[in-house]
Order: C-alpha cells, then structure tokens, then sequence
C-alpha cells in the first residue's frame, strides 16, 4: 500500500472511532436555585443571594443564574429533597429537619439536645458529613455542598411562661421529628410548620410558642407576636445547600473543584454569623444593649434554671435517641451503629 493510502487508512479509522466515541459533556449554562426563606433576611440578602449572584465570577464558569428564595416559588420545605431528585431545581437550600421526614438518618445530623452549642455542633456536623453525602447521594441523587446551622434554637412564646413546666399545654411550633418528641414530653403538643408559616401562625393562636434562633426569630418579626423569650438552646437548626447529582457531573473536575471552593466560602461566612449575630438578636429581642443589628423589641426574659436544663438532658437519653434509633434502624439496620461511630463518638452519646 502507497504511503498515501495508508495515511488516508489512518484518518478514515480515527474519524470512524471518534464518531463512536461519545461527544464530550458540556458544563450547564444556566442554574436554577431555590433559596432560603427570604424571611431570613440575614441569611438571605447579605449572603446567599450575593453569593449566588457572584457565582459566575468567583467560579468563572458562564452561567445564567436564576435565583429566588424558596417561598418566592412556591417550595415547601418538607419538599426540598425530593424536588432536588426531580432535578426541578440544580441547587436547593434544605431545611435538613423538615426535609428529614423522607429519611431519619439525615436528621442525625442536629438531633434536639446533643448538640446545643456551635462549638459541638461543628464537631457533630464534621463527623457525620461523609456519611450524610454519601446516603444524599444514593437516595436522593443529591450532592451536598454546604452544611451550617442557624444558630442555637430558642423558644418564642405568646403566653406567660416561667420555664419548661409551663408549656404543658401548649401548641409549640416544631420543625423536626426530635423536636416533635421532645415538645409532647413536655406535655405539649407539635406543630409542624415551615418558618415563612410561623408568624401568621403565632398571630392567630395557631401556636403559642415557636423554636428558632434568636436571629431568624428577630429578622422574622417574631416579638412583634410573642412576648416571652425562653433562650434555652435545643438545637442549631443545621440547613445545607444541595446539588442535584446529575447537574453536578456535568462539570468537569476542575470546575467541581472550583464550586466546591465557592460554596466553602458561603458555608463559612453562615457558620460566622450564626456565632456572632445571636447574642445581638437575643439582646434585641428583649431590649438590652448592645442590640446593633436586629430590631429592638421587649420581650420579657425567662431565665433557663438548672431544672430547665436537666428536662432536656433527661429528654435526650429517655426519649429524643431511642425514638430515632427506631425511626431510622427501621429503614437502615445500621442506622445507629453508624451515628454512634460518628456523632455519639465526637459528642460523648452512645445509642444502646
């Protein structure tokens, strides 16, 4: 065969493997993003939606970013994982307590009264990261790309209260199963809403006390509706910002990388200011200074007592673990093995 030939030969065989080959995956365009619950102003104005918006830049990828809080359109919370599944969104914020009702393992993550402290909770919330990825993953085809937490939750209340005895009785608003559990141990009774529901819900007498941070609870206009402050830390409230996995494969893994980076960022700057902002709201809600960032209210101060305390203590080992060992071992045997190798190591708790 003439040297010409065989190059032509050549060329015909590697045009015909490259149109075998698949053609190589473009990164995404355009992004669709429901954000938190433009209540949280905090949250909302000063960092997600500016980070989101920056997005293009700080990544250098070209995309179209469309962006509107949760409620803007429609989203109910409970209903995050499931719409990221669906692929009705590429990046959701999830309220991780409301959206655990689908599965109990994510709730594992902030169970009420193990981690009632942002120092703890980073511990809890590192240790369980990996686990709680990796089952996103597998069941809700999701990526995680930021976990961080409101702030320590606290009550709000309408009604005269002195401590945790005088909540029987009471309709308190809960957005967790575990908080559900510790609010009928109280002898009161749950209600499930979402925190865009709440403030009409106190308004009306629909709840007489609601669970929040003190910064989400001010920025939301809560004193305006309660009149009582009980800052009794249950929780932090752990939220995540979440990537469909399809969307996520998209990118190449130098552009993964650079996301990645970028949602650090964000994660960072929420982790800060829900260890700097709630004192500030706490001291607002009840009219004491200094109150530099929230709206100054005057709420009437409950101090936690000792007693106070030791209710929840004696909650979260009589009745917040062991119901959601059960819970979450009945769809995972190895539920709670895992949350014992991973939160109960790095918090001192051990579910028998």
């Amino acid at each position: 065969m003439s040297k010409s030939l065989s190059l032509l030969a050549a060329g015909l065989a590697a045009a015909l493997i490259g149109a075998a080959l698949p053609a190589a995956a473009e990164a995404p365009t355009s992004i669709r993003i429901a954000g938190n619950f433009s209540s949280n102003s905090k949250h909302v104005d000063n960092i997600e939606k500016p980070f989101f918006t920056a997005l293009p830049t700080t990544t250098g990828l070209k995309l179209e970013v469309n962006y509107n809080p949760m409620d803007v359109v429609g989203v109910k919370a409970q209903d995050a994982l499931r719409l990221l599944r669906s692929g009705a969104f590429d990046v959701m914020s999830v309220q991780i307590g409301m959206a655990s009702r689908d599965d109990p393992f994510f709730e594992g993550l902030d169970l009420i009264g193990v981690s009632t402290n942002m120092v703890d909770l980073k511990k809890a919330v590192e240790s369980y990261r990996e686990a709680f990825d990796k089952r996103l993953q597998e069941k809700f085809n999701a990526k995680v790309l930021t976990l961080w937490p409101f702030g320590p939750q606290v009550f709000y209340c309408n009604a005269p209260i002195k401590s945790l005895e005088d909540m029987k009785g009471l309709k308190i608003r809960s957005f967790t199963p575990s908080m559900a559990a510790l609010i009928q141990t109280l002898g009161a009774t749950p209600v499930t809403l979402q925190f865009s529901e709440v403030y009409p819900a106190l308004q009306r007498g629909v709840a007489n006390c609601g669970v929040t941070s003190p910064t989400s609870g001010n920025s939301g206009k809560w004193p305006e509706v309660t009149n009582h402050f009980l800052p009794l830390s249950v929780s932090g409230s752990v939220q995540g910002h979440f990537m469909n996995l399809d969307y996520w494969k998209k990118f190449s893994p130098a552009e993964q990388a650079k996301i990645a980076a970028a949602f650090k960022t964000m994660e960072d700057q929420m982790w800060a200011l829900a260890v700097t902002a709630n004192e500030d709201a706490a001291n607002c809600n009840i009219g004491k200074e200094p109150c530099k960032e929230g709206t100054k209210a005057g709420m009437t101060l409950v101090e936690v007592s000792a007693a106070d305390q030791k209710k929840l203590d004696d909650a979260v080992t009589k009745v917040v673990l062991p119901i959601w060992k059960e819970a979450c071992n009945r769809v995972d045997p190895g539920c709670s093995e895992t949350w014992n190798k991973t939160v109960g190591a790095a918090r001192g708790f051990k579910i028998d």
